[in-house]
């Protein structure tokens, strides 16, 4: 009896042995495989961010969304909150050319027969937003619209080349000087005028008919002043 205990009880520590011996190995793959997994999940993720940010971009822009889309989406807030501040105060950003169709173009003959004889050309921006005009209009005297225009006058200041913005109701001055030398002049009593753009190209001709106490006017030779916000030969 004794020896049968003896061997029955040696041989159940042997199976006790062997069973925790196979759950310790379990458990040691279990947790080389979890370590595995988690290395190789880490692994793909580090590519994949790698990826979206050395990538043809759209992996960049997925990536900001995740992030940046608070900072992003609060710019054009921003800026559009900038420009209706600076927009209240008059601002004239963003002003096109003015067209003819939207200016009110008038003349008045001043100084008929005297030295400084000329046409003052006032136009005003009738439209509902600012434009701009830049060096000089472009002038046909009389009813000779198919005719040369008149050139810039070789007395008149610098600056030709810069816009003069123009809110609405604004105005902006040029003049037409005229040369008579009494005899072999031209006469009239209207003239045709054009927009000229910062290429230098000319917009359509509008006929234009003078005013003053003398409306007619006589010239052997003519030519124009740069547009101005001031009036010339204001004196």
């Amino acid at each position: 009896m004794t020896t049968h205990r003896a061997r029955r009880s040696a041989r159940s520590a042997a199976l006790a042995a062997v069973t925790a011996a196979l759950a310790l190995g379990l458990t040691a793959c279990g947790g080389a495989d979890g370590s595995k997994a988690a290395g190789g999940d880490h692994a793909a993720g580090t590519a994949q961010s790698r990826s979206a940010s050395n990538g043809d971009g759209k992996g960049s822009a997925e990536q900001a969304n995740s992030g940046g889309d608070a900072k992003e989406r609060a710019r054009p807030t921003t800026l559009s909150g900038g420009t209706d501040k600076v927009a209240s105060k008059g601002t004239t950003a963003g002003a096109q050319q003015c067209r003819g169709d939207e200016m009110l173009v008038t003349a008045v003959h001043r100084f008929a027969g005297q030295q400084g004889d000329h046409l003052l050309v006032t136009a005003s921006n009738e439209g509902t937003k600012p434009c701009w005009v830049t060096s000089y209009p472009a002038v046909k005297l009389g009813g000779d619209v198919d005719g040369a225009a008149l050139p810039h006058s070789k007395k008149d200041n610098p600056g030709g080349d810069k816009h003069i913005t123009l809110r609405p109701g604004g105005k902006a001055y040029s003049a037409v000087n005229l040369f008579d030398y009494g005899s072999k002049n031209h006469t009239a009593q209207s003239f045709a005028i054009a927009l000229r753009g910062a290429d230098g190209h000319n917009g359509p001709f509008y006929s234009v008919d003078t005013k003053g106490q003398k409306p007619q006017f006589s010239w052997n030779e003519a030519d124009v002043l740069n547009w101005s916000t001031k009036k010339p030969y204001d004196f």
